[in-house]
């Protein structure tokens, strides 16, 4: 037992992830952290439910490890599914190979409608530039044949 400030605290070795007993603080973190658990470690796990064979045992288990019975049964599905890899796989979602090239044809995508709306009031400005001349060079032309 450890005092804190006067306070008795039971402090216990507990294993995490596998690796060497930590001092485990019984004491409410300020913010939790998510646990995770090796794939070696699962396979452990996993391994000594399956050899047992009394009643209890298994709840015996899953207290000593600290585990609900849903961690065993998504482990046993993801060994189930994808074998022993499965137990290492990453959370969330996977990477989609295409989203970069989809993203990137948008994105091309979106420069080209901007161009081609640039383009289009080119054109505009670019036709009434000639009407324009046109007009502007048709009285010029006729006043200066009316002065010769």
């Amino acid at each position: 037992m450890l005092r804190k400030s006067d306070q008795a605290v039971d402090v216990q070795a507990v294993e995490v992830d596998g690796e060497s007993p930590a001092l485990a603080n019984p004491e409410v973190m300020a913010r939790p952290t998510r646990r995770r658990f090796t794939a070696e470690y699962k396979a452990r796990v996993l391994r000594e439910a399956g050899q047992c064979r009394e009643p209890g045992e298994i709840g015996a288990l899953l207290r000593r490890e600290g585990l609900y019975a849903s961690h065993l049964r998504s482990w046993r599905r993801q060994q189930k599914a994808e074998g022993p890899a499965g137990l290492s796989r990453k959370r969330g979602r996977k990477a989609d190979p295409e989203k970069p090239a989809v993203r990137r044809i948008a994105q091309l995508e979106k420069v080209n409608e901007r161009l081609a709306e640039k383009l289009r009031k080119a054109e505009f400005i670019i036709e009434f530039q000639k009407k324009m001349a046109t007009l502007w060079a048709s009285p010029n032309a006729e006043s200066g044949e009316e002065n010769d």
